[in-house]
């Protein structure tokens, strides 16, 4: 079986009922070489198994992604951690919410769960807490935090260190090393509704 192709093709087929116009982007076409020519200024982008190492380790912090992109910028995010019931997405224009939603409840209605508006806390005088991920760790990012006030490190994977800066339960993750636009779209569209930001080196809002 492969964990990976399987949610592509389910979050496909439920993206065509949902919206039929509006093309698709994830990692598998692109590694079959099935993207579509043109996308247009709106399309989703996916990454139907964010965190496969993670996965395959049996740890908790892999997640689903979906972003609708609109003019190179994420308009909408949801992050969907199922090994932690953790769901966050983005219900307007600046909010986002978080609810718990169990692998088995197929067909749940958010509007039925209980939510907790996402607010990314403002930085603490004394001191950041600072995500690293668990296999990217390298020069690059150790001199940029070295730069900053660091009191703590934690080390999680996919865009669950997403989550955890909406969630106000971490204040910077420096990510060098290459990555892929359907990893980070729905992050940071979360991000951004819960009052964080997601920069380039430059300090543009990553496109």
């Amino acid at each position: 079986a492969d964990p990976d192709n399987d949610a592509f093709e389910v979050l496909l087929a439920g993206l065509a009922r949902l919206a039929p116009d509006i093309p698709v982007m994830a990692e598998e076409q692109a590694a079959r070489g099935e993207a579509p020519e043109s996308l247009g200024r709106r399309f989703w982008l996916v990454d139907p198994l964010d965190g496969t190492k993670e996965f395959i380790q049996k740890r908790s912090d892999f997640t689903v992604n979906i972003a609708l992109v609109e003019d190179g910028l994420p308009r909408f995010g949801l992050v969907y951690a199922p090994a932690r019931a953790l769901l966050a997405v983005t219900t307007a224009r600046g909010k986002a919410v978080e609810a718990e939603l169990p692998p088995n409840a197929s067909g749940a209605d958010l509007s039925r769960l209980d939510q907790k508006v996402l607010q990314a806390r403002p930085p603490n005088k004394e001191g950041l807490t600072a995500l690293v991920s668990l296999s990217h760790l390298d020069p690059e990012t150790e001199a940029f935090l070295g730069k900053l006030k660091i009191l703590e490190r934690s080390g999680v994977g996919s865009s669950v260190k997403f989550l955890a800066i909406a969630k106000g339960e971490a204040d910077v993750y420096p990510r060098f090393a290459p990555t892929m636009e359907w990893a980070t779209a729905a992050g940071q569209a979360v991000l951004e509704a819960a009052g964080g930001a997601v920069l380039d080196t430059n300090g543009a809002p990553l496109r």
